[in-house]
């Protein structure tokens, strides 16, 4: 089913078909994660990576009640935009010696990944609201403030440390 399949005819539709795509994205995320733990050199930026792994567990979990709250099967459909964010990011970690400039390449995937899933849960929450389901989005926004608190903590790595080392 395309994104504006002829199947979604009405904002729930609409609203359980993105669930349906994070649910596959986070899925995504969870089996890519420990191959960028395993490639990033940095301590912190390593620890880092391995509690957002936990988080996304909990993350599908999240999504799973969604799906039950909302009375509708647990099902993913694919997600062309995250695939290609996590394939540019294996590419591009493939690519590079240099383990702090890898480490900044890690920290710049792990981003855009994190960009991508806010935009997602964003959505998710207006419309689940406008639905009339602040259950449903009440749960959605626990993954959403954790999505944001991982991001500023990228960013805070990446711009104490991370991207210093890897400009020297």
């Amino acid at each position: 089913m395309g994104f504006f399949s002829k199947d979604i005819k009405t904002l729930d539709d609409l609203f359980v078909h993105t669930l349906r795509d994070i649910y596959y994205a986070e899925k995504q995320i969870e089996k890519s994660l420990p191959k960028m733990i395993d490639k990033a050199s940095d301590p912190q930026l390593k620890a880092g990576f391995e509690k957002h792994l936990v988080q996304t567990k909990g993350h599908i979990q999240r999504v799973e009640q969604v799906f039950e709250l909302h009375g509708v099967k647990a099902k993913q459909v694919d997600c062309p935009a995250i695939d290609g964010i996590l394939e540019e990011a294996d590419d591009v970690s493939g690519d590079i010696a240099d383990k702090e400039v890898l480490d900044a390449a890690l920290i710049a995937s792990a981003q855009a990944v994190e960009h991508y899933e806010m935009t997602r849960y964003g959505t998710l929450i207006a419309w689940a609201k406008q639905l009339g389901r602040s259950d449903c989005a009440n749960v959605l926004a626990n993954n959403l403030k954790e999505e944001q608190a991982t991001d500023r903590k990228l960013t805070e790595m990446a711009e104490s440390k991370i991207n210093l080392q890897a400009a020297e």
